[in-house]
């Protein structure tokens, strides 16, 4: 992907395990978004001696077609994600906050886990501040 200065890229590609059901969020602003954690092994160089590392990390899709995809994601699913790390901002009950996190523009579940028995509807629906 060329960008008008080849310098500055945004792209993030993960390959990983879902941690826990994806959640699907109504913002109070009327927003839907879908989020799920996925666990990404470290590779054995940035391991650092120490046992087997993780890393846990947000992904969240706001589109449809991503949300959809996110949304049929099971907990222990092997899935490969594409999208763009953001910082998202809102106001809290504490006050002002935000988060690093996937914006998802493409995923797919590269195998399903064993322990990840198929669910009835989509996502699970909560609403959310953030």
């Amino acid at each position: 992907m060329e960008t008008a200065d080849d310098e500055d890229v945004n792209e993030v590609r993960l390959s990983g395990r879902v941690s826990g059901e994806p959640e699907e969020r109504v913002l109070p602003s009327g927003d839907r978004l879908v989020s799920m954690r996925i666990v990404v092994p470290r590779t054995p160089q940035r391991r650092r001696g120490r046992g087997a590392t993780v890393d846990t990390i947000d992904c969240v899709a706001w589109t449809s077609r991503p949300r959809a995809v996110l949304g049929a994601m099971r907990m222990g699913d092997v899935v490969s994600i594409q999208g763009s790390l953001r910082r998202r901002f809102w106001r809290g009950q504490q006050g002002p906050a935000s988060k690093m996190e996937v914006e998802v523009s493409q995923a797919k579940r590269l195998r399903r886990g064993s322990s990840s028995p198929p669910r009835a509807s989509g996502a699970k629906l909560a609403s959310a501040e953030a």
